[in-house]
């Protein structure tokens, strides 16, 4: 049976279909299957062929992905080009996948052979090896990209971007988040265009409270404005997630509690979207604040 291409935003409207499916050299190599894929080389397969469809993945992404190192060694022996794009939607080199999906001597093995630690990401949920890592929240991953290189504030995806500091905030890998902000990122960084998020409105939205004080503490921007397209303030965000006590920790922070925020004609209010959504307790405190503020 084919195995799609792995997607990694859930909320894309495409659907990964047999379109999509890894060819018979890329098959074996996902399942780690020496044999088939030292018979199908013999036999003149293309190391190199093509991602199909929107998720596709090359042989070396498959093997990268799935920690098949013994299968990335024989794929790049064959002549496997080690930082080929993925599919059209959220393609991510062999790199990217490998410190993702956390294959840490997959990384080294990539790493000493050459792949680029900096390569941009694809415009479409992309990710650099480093974002990637950071989002699956694997420091030792993380460490060692950065001393191999890496930069911590490379440019992000236009649609569904994070930076490394903003995808280990939004998944909650304080220890991550904790060695980044050491490291020197960018507390403030903004929201890439599309879906995209800062560290606080991650944060935030996820009702992480202690990493929202360690954030605000650090100094976080609590009224920095939100992606253009799903996106919004870490007020309106915290409101529309039903996250009380975050709520009062941005007010306290000096959120404006009357700005709008939101996208296409349904801008709002942190107290109208909290409203909309039935979140009562967030309702009475914000409506507590704006009296006060009165």
């Amino acid at each position: 049976m084919p195995v799609p291409g792995i997607r990694f935003d859930e909320d894309d409207e495409d659907e990964s279909t047999t379109d999509d499916a890894l060819s018979p050299l890329q098959l074996a190599a996902w399942q780690g299957d020496v044999p088939n894929i030292s018979r199908f080389l013999a036999q003149g397969a293309n190391p190199n062929e093509a991602p199909k469809g929107w998720y596709g993945k090359t042989a070396l992404q498959a093997a990268a992905l799935r920690g098949h190192v013994d299968v990335v060694e024989m794929l790049l022996d064959a002549g496997a080009r080690i930082d080929e794009p993925g599919g059209n939607n959220g393609g991510r080199a062999a790199l990217s996948l490998g410190a993702w999906a956390g294959h840490s001597v997959v990384v080294d093995r990539l790493l000493q052979r050459g792949a680029d630690v900096n390569l941009a990401p694809h415009k479409y949920n992309g990710r650099t090896p480093l974002q990637g890592a950071a989002e699956s929240g694997d420091l030792n991953i993380v460490k060692k990209l950065l001393e191999a290189g890496a930069k911590l504030d490379e440019p992000m995806a236009q649609h569904n971007g994070r930076t490394a500091l903003q995808a280990a905030c939004e998944h909650g890998h304080t220890n991550v988040v904790e060695y980044l902000l050491m490291a020197g990122a960018h507390l403030n960084a903004p929201a890439s265009r599309y879906r995209g998020i800062t560290v606080l409105q991650a944060a935030s939205a996820g009702g992480k409270v202690q990493l929202v004080k360690k954030l605000l503490d650090a100094g976080a921007d609590v009224n920095a404005e939100g992606s253009g397209f799903h996106g919004g303030a870490a007020l309106w965000l915290a409101a529309g997630a039903g996250h009380v006590e975050v709520v009062q920790l941005l007010i306290d922070a000096g959120a404006d509690v009357h700005a709008l925020s939101g996208n296409q004609g349904k801008r709002c209010t942190a107290l109208q979207r909290a409203n909309s959504l039935g979140r009562a307790d967030v309702v009475e405190l914000l409506m507590g604040s704006q009296n006060g503020a009165n």
